[in-house]
Formats: structure tokens, sequence, C-alpha cells
């Protein structure tokens, strides 16, 4: 269990965070597709032996990922209608002051009025609930042995957290010793310490929420057990005092005040704001879309990223991995269109990256060839999600391993049900 546990704990560490996009849900005639195509695979894939290395897993698990981000950019960047300009003038969103406000298109509608804009003016952001403790010098022990327990509530849910202070406890122990209970229950809340001047440190606990409802008091509340040695205890470390209260976030839209409980939230389902710092008074930021040729120009160059970001992958792996087959299949793509890409400002460096010259793409996607120029990138663009595809359902054809034996030259082979993806168990040999 401790091999599985490794993955786990590294995907939730490296990807986890970065959420799912809207084309990370897929139709039960999709699913079915990607699991018709495992089985095949599978059942024409020799017999081999993974050997079990610290990165292994790691580079299975980055190859996956990576590759899915190939696929959600060509899925963003495909329409249905067939039409080349159309598929790369997926609409972007930009603002008049990026430091104050970042702005993202999530509208499905592609022929929305490129002119349509709104004036946000950020009057306040919007805060998590702060409760902070007592300021105890570390080097004392302010507690006396025992065991002590508190009820954290918030508006959903109760806790109860218990710790154990033993007479070799300081201060500061026992101040990380809860930092680490609060952290590792995953609560939506975050623990740490402050230090004032004098070398002193106060348990600092922060929601993960922020925003506070006309119906609600707070985010969260501390409350000692009723037994005295509780009571005492968090009479002691004082994180049942609120430091700073959850405030909403508040802002004019077109010189009408509203408000948010977050500074993440969606504009007309059309842009999602994310507020960054309170703007300028009497200074709006403008929120629209930007121009047809510099749109096209921002998503191709997405689509460069991702490609990019999987090269990187393949020599960050150089020393343990046969990365080099990676490597090749990723690059035989742009090499295959080597000439046409340079002719557009998009140049395939020594290294297998691909450099871009945002003025000559420009150029090439708003002038007289463009439509022949789209083309081609939506060419590209196809023929690297195809490789991105067959990466991703089998990402253990890059990783090292022992041949043990071939299938069947004749074709007959059966699927091995039990087996669908030896990726999906990380089933690695720790012996041979």
């Amino acid at each position: 269990m401790a091999v599985i546990d490794n993955a786990y704990q590294y995907y939730l560490k490296t990807y986890a965070a970065s959420g799912a996009s809207r084309y990370d849900t897929h139709k039960k005639s999709q699913l079915r597709a990607v699991y018709n195509n495992i089985v095949k695979t599978n059942k024409e894939s020799p017999l081999y032996k993974i050997r079990y290395s610290g990165d292994v897993q790691r580079f299975a698990i980055d190859i996956k990922e990576k590759t899915r981000s190939i696929q959600n950019i060509a899925a963003s960047l495909s329409d249905t209608t067939g039409s080349m300009s159309s598929a790369f003038s997926r609409k972007i969103a930009e603002t008049s002051d990026e430091e104050t406000i970042k702005a993202q298109y999530v509208g499905y509608d592609q022929d929305v009025d490129p002119s349509t804009h709104y004036d946000v003016e950020v009057l306040r952001l919007a805060t998590p609930q702060i409760n902070r403790g007592s300021y105890l010098t570390g080097e004392r022990a302010g507690f006396k042995p025992g065991t002590y327990s508190f009820d954290l509530n918030t508006n959903l849910s109760s806790y109860e957290f218990q710790y154990s202070v033993s007479a070799k406890d300081t201060n500061r122990s026992v101040q990380d010793k809860l930092v680490r209970l609060i952290n590792n229950a995953n609560v939506g809340l975050s623990a740490s310490l402050a230090t004032n001047d004098r070398g002193q440190a106060a348990l600092q606990i922060t929601s993960a929420q922020t925003g506070l409802s006309e119906n609600e008091r707070f985010l969260f509340e501390i409350i000692p057990a009723p037994d005295t040695g509780s009571m005492k205890a968090m009479h002691t470390l004082g994180i049942d005092q609120v430091a700073e209260m959850a405030q909403s976030s508040s802002f004019r839209l077109n010189g009408r005040e509203h408000s948010s409980l977050s500074n993440t939230f969606t504009l007309n389902n059309m842009f999602e704001l994310t507020l960054k710092k309170p703007g300028r008074k009497g200074q709006p930021v403008r929120i629209g879309f930007k121009g047809n040729a510099d749109a096209i120009a921002d998503n191709v160059e997405s689509l460069v990223t991702a490609y990019n970001d999987i090269i990187k992958l393949g020599h960050s792996y150089k020393a343990t991995q046969p990365s080099s087959k990676l490597l090749h299949d990723m690059e035989s793509v742009a090499k295959l269109y080597y000439s046409e890409l340079e002719s557009v400002g998009l140049n395939l460096e020594s290294d297998s990256y691909i450099s871009v010259d945002r003025s000559l793409l420009t150029k090439s996607v708003s002038g007289e060839d463009a439509e022949e120029n789209l083309d081609m990138l939506n060419r590209f663009k196809e023929a690297l999600n195809k490789k991105a595809q067959a990466a991703s359902i089998d990402p253990m054809n890059y990783v090292s391993k022992t041949l043990i034996a071939y299938k069947n030259p004749n074709g007959r082979n059966f699927a091995t049900p039990y087996i669908t993806s030896v990726y999906s168990g990380m089933m690695l040999d720790q012996t041979c």
C-alpha cells in the first residue's frame, strides 16, 4: 500500500488543486470509447514488468496530466462548424488593469458581440475569518500535563479536537502540535504561527472561505470542552477569540454597488472575475474581449505552451526514464509541420521546444493567407491531440520496464479484464 500511497500523495500535492474544466466532463459514449481503447491497447501489448523506482509513478502521472492539458486545449479550440478561423477565434477576456482584476471568458456563446464590456471598480476584497491566540514564550511550559479538547463549529458541521500535553511539552511544542492537528484535519481551515517582535508566537487559524452572509455570525467558532482543564488550556491558547472577522467583497458594476462572498465570481455567465486588489477611486477597470487577431494568437500560444510543457517533462526525466521515446513521439508532430510552422512564427528549436514570434504569428493569422495558415494550425493541433490521446491511454508505454513475453502474433489474443490499465493500479515490481 505504501507504493500506492506515494502515488496518491504526489498527485494530490501536484495536481489536485488545479481543478477540472468543462472539457473534463464526458458523455457515456465517450467514456466507453476510452475504455475500449484501453482494453484494445492492453490486448495487443506484450507482457512486461515495471521496475519500481522513486520516480516511475510520478513520470506516469505527469504524462497523464500533461496530455490531459493538451486534449483540453485542443477541445477548446475545436469548432463544430468546421471553420478554421472560428475554431482559433475562441473568445478571450481582457481587462484594462490585470493587477486589479483578472478575467476569463467562461461563456459558451462564441458569437457574442465582441464590443460587449463591463466597468468594474473594486472597493474592497473579500477576506477570511482569522482567530489569533495569545502570544506565548516558546520555551516556557504554560500547560499542565493532561488530555484536552475543544469543539470547532462551522456553519455546516461540528468537529471535536483532542490533544495531549506531556511533562516535556513547552508552549511552542503544544502550538506546533495543534498546527499539525488542524492542518491534517482538512476542515477548511489552515493553522500557522504568528510571531511578534519579542520572539513570542501565537497560534493563528484562518478560514479557506471568505465573506460573511447577512444571516451568519461567524465562519467558524472554537469552544473548549466544559471540563476545567480544557477551559484553562483554551484561556492560555486564546484561539477562541476572533482577531479579524470575515467580510464580503464590494465593487461597483457599471456604477451600481454589489458584493460577493468570494473574490472570484461569474459575471452574467460570461466572465469569471478574480478581484486581486482594491482599485483607484473613481477609476473602474474595463472588462471586455481581445481583438480577433490577438485572441487567435493567444489561443495558438496556449497550444504551443501545452506542447512545450510535455517536452519539458521529457527532458526532466532523461536521467531515470527512457523519456526519449516521449520526446520523439511529441517532437515528430512538430517536425512534420516544421516549415509551415516556421512560416507563421512557430520555430522548432534544437532541444525540441517551439518558440513563438508573436509579431509574425499575429500577421499570419490576420492577413490574406489567414485561412490557409489556420487550416495548417488546425491540422497540427489535431495531430498533437492524437499523440496526446495515445499517451494518455497508456502512459506506462514510456516508463522503464522489463519485457517478459510478446503476445501471440496470430492476432487471436484475449483482453485481460483484471488488468485494464497497469497505470490505474500502479502495479510495480519491487523485486526485479
